[in-house]
């Protein structure tokens, strides 16, 4: 983890990354788990595909994007003319640890007859290893295009081809990594909490175990859920997903209650993503200072990643129009 120096001390952060991102010509991006006072600076806040598609559609110089390493890659990949700087180089993923490039490359290679289908929580390098990377939200559409004796492996969450394979019947090879944040969930204390708030729907999303899932009366990406939510009849919501996305609820919903479902001991943080964390202000300031750390892909690399990301774009286009592409929110709105 970067630290950063005692000089930022006594400085209005808000007001000077206000006169960075105009000195910059520059965009700030937020994930929905990313921490309240990031989001409310950001020009946009959302998934991650549709921040990076935000961002590219700009006349932006530089792209400070506040989530994770492979967020921000995407965001190279589809806009390498801009300068891409993430706050926290540190700040990963469990999904791309579990999948290193070299020993999926390998796995690939032992079983030549099956397409690569890539959940978009992985690596440039994974990328461009890949056929069709996806979305939470457009898998199953993509998966449905495909013919039904092709074989598929489909990385790096089990959990989310897991889920797939059971709603769709397609029989799957899985990679066996997971999200350390929506594995934390633990069934047990969901259901105690189901029982204080009788009536009160689950929304989840599919990088959760089954046992999780299986309890949910909504399962979609993280834009599906912010859509779920204000649809649902009700007045109260469990949300299993990262806790930071109830934010973003609280803001557009404030008369309706939003609970974070629980971790193994009910009552931990252990479902708040630590990568995540690693992104403060001062490092945002930081990073529109110093224009650093700077996101670089190999052109010849970058050029087979967005391969697989303009395979899923031609296959996937109206679905990702609508669930991971919502209307992006705009700072001041």
């Amino acid at each position: 983890m970067t630290h950063q120096p005692n000089v930022l001390r006594g400085l209005d952060l808000r007001a000077e990354i206000d006169r960075l991102r105009k000195d910059r010509n520059a965009v700030i991006l937020a994930h929905y788990y990313q921490k309240p006072e990031i989001q409310d600076i950001a020009d946009f806040v959302g998934d991650s595909l549709d921040l990076s598609r935000k961002a590219q559609a700009t006349d932006a110089d530089v792209i400070a994007f506040c989530g994770v390493r492979f967020m921000a890659e995407t965001a190279k990949i589809l806009s390498p003319q801009k300068i891409v700087v993430l706050p926290d180089m540190d700040a990963g993923c469990s999904l791309e640890d579990s999948c290193p490039p070299d020993q999926f490359a390998a796995f690939r290679s032992a079983h030549p007859d099956h397409i690569a289908l890539t959940y978009i929580n992985c690596s440039a390098a994974v990328k461009a290893l890949s056929d069709v990377i996806v979305t939470s939200s457009s898998a199953e559409t993509i998966l449905a295009k495909l013919p039904a004796d092709q074989k598929i492996i489909f990385g790096p969450d089990k959990n989310l081809g897991g889920y797939l394979a059971r709603k769709t019947g397609r029989d799957m090879l899985l990679w066996p990594g997971v999200c350390i944040v929506h594995e934390a969930f633990s069934e047990t204390e969901l259901l105690k909490l189901q029982l204080l708030h009788p009536g009160a729907p689950i929304a989840a999303h599919p990088e959760c175990p089954a046992v999780i899932l299986d309890h949910a009366d909504y399962v979609g990406s993280t834009r599906g859920i912010l859509e779920f939510a204000q649809s649902f009849p009700g007045d109260t919501l469990i949300v299993a997903t990262e806790p930071h996305i109830i934010h973003q609820m609280e803001r557009v919903l404030p008369n309706k209650h939003f609970i974070g479902a629980p971790g193994a001991d009910g009552n931990c943080n252990c479902n708040i993503c630590p990568y995540m964390a690693l992104n403060t202000m001062e490092k945002l300031y930081a990073a529109l200072r110093d224009l650093e750390p700077r996101i670089e892909i190999e052109e010849g690399l970058r050029l087979k990643a967005k391969k697989s990301l303009d395979a899923m774009l031609s296959m996937a286009s109206a679905t990702i129009g609508q669930g991971d592409l919502g209307p992006a929110r705009v700072t001041g709105d």
